[in-house]
């Protein structure tokens, strides 16, 4: 699969938390060639199946979210637009960075800053909350009001690009690359027989409270699932006990987020395809989708398996291509034959 046209086509759309309609048709456009039957839910997510065609078969459950992190417009000043974050925003990454203003049509907007010459050194030297900041979007107050109203969301304006030979930087690769690899697993299974009912999930409102895998989990009711979401990259200013290598391979989520058999399942798949991976303590709350779906309804064996990713959260969040690929490959092999090995409580 060409992950880089595949992002280019998803982070290009907006799709902040709670407003994901445009890339979730988009999303489901692309897996729609790769399964039997696709929907888009009553939460906004979109859920495809592939059928083994065997009765009983347990239902397998792979999630990767489609919202990003955005913004919401709480006010208006002299034509300048305030604003809320939705999600986890670094309010260091605003000062002069160009926004998508969600109206109809879509319009630039400008995060405003003083230029250096005229800050104070006490000012250079801190970050501005969210709540003192505008967005310019070059309206007087009475267009502003008329143009952009209370409640409109916005997103960074980016995209997706290549970054170098090996890496793919932009927005929202905060989770749209992990769909790109749900996209890649089903290809690389694609004619062959399965022994589960595979389910594919692109959920909503992850970065806000998961509401779009809860829900989806509830409508599924599946045996088991595997949470696909990204975790840190390294740096050089990066804490190394809490970063993983870009190029060093899947990291694969331990703790009790995570169903111990399925973990070491994918240990020993990693093994079989002597690819390298990387293991994540997961102490507590894995941060993904998988620490809600895991207790949905009596309960779901559930695995975290994660794509590191630089700059989380940022409009340049950066991953390897290598990674992505061998992801998508440890996903396909964790897939084939599953069904041999679900215990009947799973």
């Amino acid at each position: 699969m060409d992950h880089q046209e595949v992002l280019g086509r998803l982070c290009a759309l907006a799709g902040p938390s709670g407003f994901e309609g445009t890339v979730a048709r988009e999303a489901a456009r692309l897996l729609e060639p790769l399964v039997d039957r696709v929907q888009v839910d009553r939460m906004g997510s979109v859920v495809g199946l592939r059928s083994c065609g065997k009765e009983n078969a347990p239902k397998l459950l792979l999630d990767a979210h489609l919202d990003e992190i955005g913004f919401l417009v709480t006010g208006h000043e002299e034509g300048f637009l305030h604003i809320a974050p939705l999600g986890g925003v670094d309010p260091r990454m605003l000062p002069d960075r160009e926004l998508t203003i969600l109206t109809q049509p879509p319009m630039l907007g400008v995060a405003a800053c003083l230029p250096p010459h005229i800050q104070t050194r006490e000012e250079m030297d801190k970050s501005q909350p969210m709540k003192e900041m505008v967005v310019d979007v070059g309206l007087t107050q009475e267009e502003a009001q008329r143009l952009v109203p209370i409640g409109t969301p916005a997103v960074y304006r980016t995209g997706c690009a290549p970054l170098g030979e090996e890496l793919l930087c932009g927005k929202a690769l905060d989770d749209r690359a992990c769909f790109a690899i749900l996209l890649d697993t089903l290809e690389r299974l694609a004619g062959e027989e399965l022994d589960v009912d595979l389910y594919v999930l692109g959920s909503t409102q992850e970065e806000t409270h998961s509401t779009g895998a809860i829900t989806a989990a509830f409508g599924v009711m599946p045996d088991l699932c595997v949470a696909v979401d990204v975790t840190h990259g390294d740096s050089p200013d990066a804490p190394k006990d809490k970063t993983f290598k870009l190029g060093g391979g899947p990291v694969i989520g331990v703790g009790p987020n995570c169903t111990r058999w399925m973990s070491k399942r994918l240990e020993r798949k990693a093994k079989e395809l002597d690819m390298d991976c990387q293991i994540e303590v997961m102490a507590g709350h894995s941060g993904t989708n998988g620490w809600d779906l895991q207790i949905s309804r009596e309960g779901v064996a559930t695995a975290v398996l994660s794509l590191p990713l630089r700059y989380m959260h940022t409009p340049v969040e950066t991953a390897s291509r290598a990674d992505m690929t061998d992801c998508a490959r440890l996903l396909a092999q964790f897939i084939r034959d599953i069904g041999k090995e679900v215990p009947s409580y799973a």
